[in-house]
């Protein structure tokens, strides 16, 4: 619901990041393709896929596989919806009405979490050149640049 969206927006927009908007679990799974996420926050309850699908489809996809996601959702009738999410790889479940302190301060976590996993990607990535820099000055070549 935009109702919905527009309020999660601003209850994030004190963190200063770029928020993608998906209104449709097609929609979430075709941007996951082409960009990489720290985080997707899914509804239970959305239009064509429910969240359900929509995270196992994201889950399926190579690129996104490993990012974690947090499903909001309002009543949960049958008691299943905590356990669902869960069962389809969710890392939170937070029941609607949330508090946007506790939704900001778990988002935070796991964006500080994708700087780290940023970072080390980026250290493994200079390590591996240093390690071949060294494998060549060992053989006697001259290091490419």
């Amino acid at each position: 619901m935009e109702e919905n969206l527009l309020a999660l927006e601003a209850v994030l927009a004190s963190l200063n990041v770029p928020l993608v908007r998906a209104r449709s679990g097609e929609e979430a799974i075709r941007a996951l393709r082409h960009e990489r996420f720290a985080l997707v926050l899914l509804d239970v309850r959305m239009p064509g896929m429910d969240g359900f699908d929509t995270a196992a489809g994201i889950k399926r996809l190579d690129q996104a596989k490993d990012v974690p996601i947090i499903f909001l959702t309002g009543s949960d009738p049958d008691g299943g919806f905590t356990f669902r999410g869960y069962a389809t790889g969710a890392a939170d479940f937070i029941p609607k009405p949330f508090d946007p302190w506790v939704l900001r301060a778990k988002v935070t976590v796991f964006l500080e979490l994708h700087r780290k996993n940023r970072e080390l990607e980026a250290l493994r990535d200079r390590v591996a050149g240093l390690e071949n820099l060294l494998r060549e000055l060992r053989r006697g070549q001259s290091p490419r640049p």
